[in-house]
């Protein structure tokens, strides 16, 4: 089996190979022994391609290169995934440009019955991550094997990893990379921890080193692997944009967040809703919805008011539970309080966990 293994990493290292041809390969050779034995010309006529890729040389010198990844695959507890098998993500079987073998490191199904991909803008705002956070973990609440796939970039990617981490989902990264080293560095932690609660996936060898087009060839295979593509911020041009393209061109559903027009980080998204191309998500119910997936009924629950305020702070968390947030200088005209005292209020509700400080002077619970 661990030859078959290395002529299938040898037949995904062929420049200019795909799954399309891969399975053609498949079709019309005998095995793929025969395919790396016979000569050229017998080649030809058997699978009637013609090109470098059915070059004596470059098929030597690809299973050369396999038998040093195999000996990675096995020091590193990597599981290789081909097309052909069960256990390769059957959902990217749809996309035409899927790579035919896939690097794998991790616990998690990649064809559980629910996968969505969370991507979004490198600089993140505290809007982008509280709704990152508020949307897995109702997700989680609801289905408890959802998988999270995203990039691990900084922002939102890195968030949305962490979040469903926090909420007891397993999450993957599609990497843009061989699985020898993680990038960025300071995300090690987290995809460490990934590995056990959920994986690191990648169509890259083990020591491949990065180039910039990789990181938007990535994007194929996190909008793939999903059932949608959930864009939280992005500004007018980015790497989530491309990602809601590819995942539009795969027939994936795409959502959006709506943010402010004064945003930059919101301006990607608010187009995408505006050109019809992502449907507008503000909450779990959006996409649950959407999707039509069956969701348990939450129970009504009656909010509880927070213990040990005074009366004064209990008249500003009420303000806040009514209007969900509020600006400094509207609270002061609205509650007809001085600025200093509504400041020492919101101070000390800071110290009691009630309250989260805002840029711009506001607040909410």
């Amino acid at each position: 089996m661990e030859q078959e293994v290395i002529y299938r990493i040898a037949l995904s290292r062929l420049k200019g190979i795909n799954k399309a041809l891969a399975q053609h390969i498949h079709e019309t050779v005998e095995s793929l022994e025969t395919f790396f034995e016979l000569p050229e010309s017998q080649l030809q006529k058997i699978t009637g391609i013609k090109g470098r890729i059915l070059h004596e040389d470059n098929r030597q010198t690809a299973l050369q290169e396999a038998r040093k990844e195999m000996e990675f695959i096995r020091k590193g507890n990597i599981e290789p995934l081909y097309f052909t098998e069960p256990n390769y993500p059957q959902r990217l079987l749809d996309c035409i440009d899927a790579p035919p073998l896939l690097y794998y490191r991790g616990n998690a199904d990649l064809n559980s019955s629910k996968i969505i991909s969370i991507v979004g803008t490198r600089r993140a705002t505290e809007y982008g991550k509280d709704f990152c956070e508020t949307l897995i973990r109702d997700l989680s609440e609801y289905f408890p094997q959802l998988v999270i796939v995203s990039g691990l970039a900084y922002g939102i990617d890195i968030c949305a990893h962490r979040c469903a981490l926090r909420h007891g989902l397993n999450t993957i990264a599609v990497l843009a990379h061989g699985l020898d080293h993680i990038y960025p560095a300071n995300h090690r932690s987290t995809a460490v921890e990934m590995v056990s609660h959920g994986g690191l996936l990648t169509e890259y060898t083990g020591y491949h080193r990065m180039h910039p087009a990789f990181f938007v060839a990535r994007n194929r295979i996190v909008a793939g692997l999903a059932d949608a593509v959930i864009i939280v911020e992005s500004r007018e041009k980015g790497g989530a944009l491309i990602t809601a393209g590819i995942a539009e061109s795969y027939h994936r559903d795409v959502f959006a967040l709506p943010g402010s027009i004064q945003s930059e980080s919101s301006t990607g998204c608010n187009h995408l809703i505006r050109r019809n191309r992502a449907a507008l998500i503000t909450s779990a119910d959006d996409l649950v919805e959407a999707m039509c997936w069956n969701a348990p009924r939450k129970q009504a629950v009656q909010r509880s008011l927070f213990p040990e305020l005074t009366d004064e702070e209990q008249v500003v968390t009420n303000y806040l539970t009514q209007k969900g947030e509020g600006q400094i200088n509207h609270m002061t005209i609205d509650l007809n309080q001085p600025l200093s005292q509504l400041l020492s209020i919101l101070v000390e509700l800071e110290f009691k966990g009630v309250v989260k400080a805002l840029p711009g002077g506001i607040y909410k619970l």
